[in-house]
């Protein structure tokens, strides 16, 4: 199922009618390919001629967190991004410039295995989990 489908039905099934700005902000996040911040969701949407305001953005974007849709990112800079939870656990982690800012989406199948490797031996269930690496970008070392 994708994504913003599963995000609208997922708000239906909870009471919440299709408004104007917490659709385009779902169409929004459903095309991005990483993480992105409230900011950068209103400029789009704005260059896009739909008005959402940055505090209508943050509103939909706590909505979605609340119902666990989108997951929250803090990569350090004081900024929090956003990027959506897709059904089946599906996901990817990320690299942090610290020079520049960018951010860089990757997967890496030996690193889920070796995370539930290490589940195993704690005795531990991970229910989520979260991989930031920190350093220099090719652009940037």
């Amino acid at each position: 199922m994708e994504w913003s489908t599963h995000a609208t039905a997922t708000l239906q099934a909870a009471g919440y009618r299709r408004g104007g700005a917490r659709a385009a902000v779902i169409e929004h996040l459903a095309a991005q390919r990483c993480a992105v911040t409230a900011q950068d969701i209103e400029a789009a949407l704005s260059d896009e001629g739909r008005s959402v305001g940055r505090a209508s953005v943050y509103r939909v974007l706590d909505l979605l967190a609340q119902h666990r849709l989108v997951q929250r990112l803090d990569m350090g800079d004081g900024t929090a991004r956003y990027e959506p939870i897709v059904p089946g656990g599906e996901h990817h982690h990320h690299l942090l410039c610290d020079r520049c800012g960018r951010v860089v989406p990757f997967d890496d199948p030996d690193l889920e295995r070796s995370i539930d490797k290490l589940a195993t031996r704690l005795k531990f269930d991970v229910q989520e989990h979260d991989v930031l690496l920190h350093g220099a970008c090719e652009r940037c070392a």
